[in-house]
């Protein structure tokens, strides 16, 4: 078991690296000048210049790599009066022959647009998309699953039909799609009704200018992100009580004199719904990416539209911290589903 981690350890490392230097050659190698950004388009050449140099932007791509994966390395040896030291945060181990070696947090450098630390950006932003997401998960659960038995104990019925259809419709639409039309029919149309509005954070300023939580502006964006997630559970949970309805344990438990309520909540549920809950950790990944599009429409304050404006103004320590993220909950979870996989059943664990 102790190998099986390590190597799902190593996997997930591995793969970290590969996007920070797939995506960090991508955006450095793009014909855009960060720094020109900065000051707008009527800055002097020599004030870009300083600033391009400032920034490191004049070095080679091999270079600013190494930079950037120095500056992410949770351990380092440098020089002891090294100038980037100022940045870290860290805890030094030895030195020898006057340099250090030192254990520190990965620094995600300053925005370029708004000179704050990237990690303080991050850090604000993320637990708003984190309770999107889970909001939006568990919306799906419930629906998707109630949706999914309904429709399989009303098999080829006209209510199966119905709500196979829905599923189908809900997969087919792209989030962002489905963010529009929430948008303009509850947060435009109905609004007088509905009372939510088509745009707004969960973080604002309230009549007197002091910061306050508005719950109601998580309402839409959830749904809208949930909708994809309800059609595949529908589906998944359909599929799965289909099989289990079928099975001999099933009928002998109807046999027997157990209720119809205690057959489902004993036996069907109970085998039908692993699939759904292993779909549903995967689906929470996926969510965080599916949250940049919806957030940008409904303009809620978090890691999505934080990383659309990041990209609008080419911020690149913004954009590479958010993939960072976003890649890093990905292998995570992914590593999490494995190992909670291995414990339940050790013979999908790999013999050494």
């Amino acid at each position: 078991m102790q190998h099986f981690i390590f190597r799902k350890l190593a996997y997930g490392v591995l793969v970290l690296f590969m996007v920070i230097l797939l995506i960090s050659s991508i955006i450095y190698l793009a014909p855009v000048d960060p720094a020109r950004l900065t000051f707008g388009q009527r800055a002097d050449v020599e004030t870009v210049k300083e600033k391009t140099q400032l920034l490191g932007l004049d070095k080679p791509l091999y270079v600013q790599l190494g930079y950037y994966l120095r500056d992410l390395s949770p351990i380092n040896f440098l020089n002891n009066e090294h100038p980037v030291l100022k940045n870290y945060s860290y805890v030094k181990v030895f030195s020898i022959a006057g340099r250090i070696f030192i254990f520190k947090k990965p620094y995600l450098r300053e925005s370029f647009q708004q000179g704050r630390l990237v990690s303080t950006m991050l850090a604000e932003a993320i637990p708003r998309t984190l309770l999107l997401a889970l909001i939006a998960i568990t919306i799906a659960l419930v629906i998707g699953i109630l949706f999914g038995l309904i429709a399989a104990l009303n098999k080829d019925g006209w209510i199966d039909q119905f709500i196979v259809s829905l599923s189908v419709l809900g997969i087919s639409l792209p989030s962002y799609v489905t963010a529009i039309l929430f948008a303009l029919i509850f947060g435009y149309w109905l609004q007088s009704w509905t009372g939510l509005e088509i745009q707004g954070g969960l973080v604002g300023l309230d009549d007197y200018g002091e910061e306050k939580i508005f719950w109601k502006n998580l309402v839409l964006p959830a749904l809208a992100l949930g909708v994809r997630p309800i059609a595949i559970i529908t589906q998944l949970t359909r599929a799965a009580s289909l099989d289990v309805l079928g099975q001999s344990y099933i009928r002998t438990a109807s046999a027997k004199g157990l209720s119809f309520g205690k057959v489902i909540k004993r036996h069907l549920m109970r085998n039908a719904l692993n699939p759904v809950f292993t779909a549903a950790s995967g689906w929470f990944a996926s969510l965080l990416a599916g949250a940049f599009f919806v957030e940008n429409v409904f303009g809620y304050n978090g890691l999505g539209l934080l990383t659309i404006q990041a990209l609008l103004a080419y911020d690149i320590p913004v954009i590479l911290g958010a993939v960072l993220f976003t890649a890093a909950s990905f292998v995570i979870l992914n590593i999490l589903v494995d190992l909670i996989y291995g414990w339940i059943d050790p013979r999908v664990v790999p013999k050494v």
